[in-house]
Formats: C-alpha cells, sequence, structure tokens
C-alpha cells in the first residue's frame, strides 16, 4: 500500500508534519505559529509588555493574590525546576522530600543530588499513586525534612497525583510546597492559594505554546529570602525576577519568538474558556483515544480513576509481530508522533491527548493504528509482560 496515499492531513499550517500525540512539544494553531514570523528585540518597549503581561497572566490563571511573583526562565521545564530546587531548597541544614512515582520525580532527586542537597525520597515506582497517609507519616518521622517536591501529572504513566489534599496536609505541618506542573498547568485545577508555595511549568505543554522558556511561580518571601543561594548563575531566580522588575528585561538574551508565541497561545486559551474548558477538550480526547484503543484489543496501563487527560499509556502487545519502531514509523507516516513508553517495569508506549487536538484527529489516529496494526499482521494485542 502507498502510505503517502492513507496519510492523514496535518494540522493547519504544517500540513506536510505529523500532528504530535506526545506530552510536549506539541500541535499550536497555526495563528500562535503565524507570530514566530516577524523578529522582536529584547528591549524594545512593544516586546517588554508581551513579558510583563506574560507574568502577570501565569499568576492570575494560578489564583495567586499579590504575595506571589511569577519569574521566567529561558530553557526546558527542567531548567526550571533545577532553578528552583536550586534556589529554594535548603544547602545548609534542612532536607527536601521527594514524592516520586516516575521518571520526573527521580529526576528531581538527582538534581538535588548533584548540587548538593540533603533529599529523601519516597518511591512508588512508576505507576503509583502516593497517599496523603504515608507522606505525612514521612514528615512526621524526619523533622529534619523542610520542603516537600511533588509531581501533579507524571507523564511517565500519565498518573495524576493528589496535589489538593497533599498541600492541605503539608502545610498543616507547616512544611514548604513545590510541584511540578509542567503537564498539567492551564488544562488541570490548581489554585497556589490552596497551600502551594512553589509551581513550576514551561511555555510547550497545555497553554500551547511553543517551547524555549519555563517559569516558577513563587511566594515573594522564598524569592526575597534565596538571594544568594542558588548553585549557578544563570539559573538564579533571584536576580532573574530583579532584572524583570528593574527593566522589565531578562538578564540574558530571552527567546522572542517563544515568547511573543506564548503571548497568542494565552488569548487563545482564554477565548476557549480558561483552564475549564480547556481541560474538558482535553477528557474528550483521552476519553474517546482509550475507548478505542481498548476496542481493539489494548490494555492500559492505568485504571480510569488514576489516568489524567494529558498522557494514556498502553502496554505493548505480545504478538510477536509487534515492532515499535515499525509501528512508530507507520503512524508517522499516516500523520500522528506517539512517543516509546518511559516505564522501567513493563513495556508499553504513550499517546499524548493534548495540544491543538480534537475528536476529529482521535479519530484519525485510531484509524491509523487499526490500518498499521493489519500491515503488521498484528492479531493478539493481550500485554507482553515484563
Amino acid at each position: 500500500m502507498d502510505r503517502a496515499s492513507t496519510r492523514y492531513n496535518g494540522p493547519e499550517g504544517q500540513e506536510d508534519m505529523p500532528y504530535l500525540l506526545t506530552p510536549g512539544p506539541l500541535t499550536t494553531s497555526r495563528s500562535v505559529k503565524a507570530t514566530m514570523l516577524a523578529d522582536w528585540g529584547s528591549r524594545d518597549v512593544e516586546f517588554r509588555k508581551v513579558v510583563a503581561d506574560i507574568r502577570k497572566g501565569l499568576l492570575a490563571m494560578a489564583g495567586c493574590d499579590a504575595s506571589y511573583e511569577c519569574v521566567i526562565m529561558q530553557g526546558s521545564g527542567t531548567f526550571a525546576i533545577e532553578a528552583a530546587l536550586g534556589c529554594f531548597c535548603p544547602a545548609g541544614a534542612g532536607r527536601t522530600l521527594v514524592v516520586a512515582n516516575g521518571a520526573y520525580g527521580d529526576r528531581a532527586a538527582r538534581i538535588l543530588e548533584r548540587i548538593g542537597r540533603h533529599v529523601s525520597k519516597i518511591d512508588k515506582g512508576d505507576s503509583a499513586a502516593p497517599t496523603v497517609e504515608e507522606v505525612a507519616a514521612a514528615l512526621d518521622a524526619d523533622a529534619a525534612i523542610t520542603h516537600v517536591w511533588m509531581i501533579h501529572c507524571e507523564t511517565t504513566s500519565g498518573i495524576v497525583n493528589p496535589i489538593q489534599d497533599m498541600a492541605k496536609m503539608v502545610k498543616g505541618r507547616k512544611r514548604v510546597f513545590m510541584v511540578d506542573a509542567m503537564s498539567s498547568f492551564g488544562a488541570l485545577p490548581l489554585d497556589m492559594m490552596d497551600g502551594l508555595d512553589v509551581m513550576v511549568s514551561s511555555s510547550n505543554k497545555c497553554i500551547e505554546g511553543v517551547p524555549g522558556f519555563s517559569y516558577v511561580l513563587v511566594k515573594r518571601d522564598m524569592l526575597e529570602g534565596s538571594k544568594g543561594r542558588c548553585h549557578s548563575v544563570v539559573l538564579d531566580l533571584y536576580e532573574q525576577w530583579k532584572g524583570l522588575e528593574a527593566n522589565g528585561q531578562f538578564r540574558f538574551t530571552p527567546p522572542t519568538h517563544a515568547l511573543v508565541a506564548f503571548h497568542q497561545a494565552m488569548r487563545e486559551h482564554a477565548e476557549e474558556g480558561g483552564v475549564a474548558a480547556r481541560g474538558e477538550r482535553y477528557r474528550r480526547n483521552a476519553q474517546q483515544l482509550i475507548k478505542g484503543m481498548r476496542d481493539m484489543g489494548f490494555t492500559t496501563l492505568l485504571s480510569d480513576n488514576q489516568a489524567g487527560p494529558i498522557i494514556q499509556t498502553f502496554l505493548t502487545p505480545r504478538d510477536p509481530n509487534f515492532d515499535f519502531e515499525h509501528f512508530y514509523e507507520a503512524l508517522r507516516s499516516r500523520g500522528f508522533a506517539i512517543y516509546p513508553g518511559k516505564l522501567t517495569r513493563r513495556p508499553s508506549f504513550r499517546i499524548g491527548t493534548i495540544g491543538k487536538v480534537d475528536d476529529r484527529v482521535m479519530a484519525g489516529v485510531l484509524k491509523a493504528i487499526r490500518d498499521v496494526l493489519a500491515e503488521m499482521k498484528v492479531t493478539d494485542l493481550s500485554p507482553l509482560e515484563a
């Protein structure tokens, strides 16, 4: 069969490229792409207004009062994660508890170890949610723990962790609560006033911008108290904040195109109906995808009450004809880019349900998967055991 003849039409503005069914980078609107056709000077008044609008808009989206600040940092989400860990976690006495249930919790713990900060970890493997009770027990057992770091949506599996309940418990024990909301902010409810001291996210996730920067929302008193603590010149959030406050400029060259694209993406986020509407579209995408895959015979890693609407993990079929690289390339040739699994214990692959995609795209990828399975002569979709 001529694969070109079976190709699903790509997204508007990049018809020759696949839909990115990943946890980010993801498919963006044509209007977001169009903003990047112009060049901006980083010192221009218009550009500095864009930066100010983004900072103000992110604080509002997160429900922040006047005691919070927004600091934008060049680089991917992990840059802001290391910046937050290096600026706010104790460098001498005190310990940070990382609640990990996937690769991104593990990465936070590795960063803390690398920069010489005291760290403890609750390790839930790669697909189990932590409970409030077990985190509370860890805090009660170790008075040296002053900070707690947790992922909101762990895209290793797609699981959504109980941030609101955890925040209430952590604050009740007078600890600092820090959240990696990289893949959730903008689509899942998150209110900083519920007890979050620090939240980190990035430009190329649920607000549907492009890669290039990340950001930290943080209590102003924590930011002021971090002066001189950061292990890095470039990642020093206090110094970055002081620069932004002084003249609206970044200390180092900002990703101008990514920022103006994000500014447009924030407008479109608001026009769609904000967090609630964005999250509902993603939930519809996820429900359609999961039902279609299960109808074919695939098994999801997570139960329906565990899986969020961000990315779905499917267990690799046991059929000897199934080869993920073939599966991936055949889907990509039909207009859909998915993700390999990131689990350490069970073979799997992942399909994202975020970005500028809808029910039409979900129907398209399901049809493409059926066609590719037939081409590969895969009939046994029961899961391959680890």
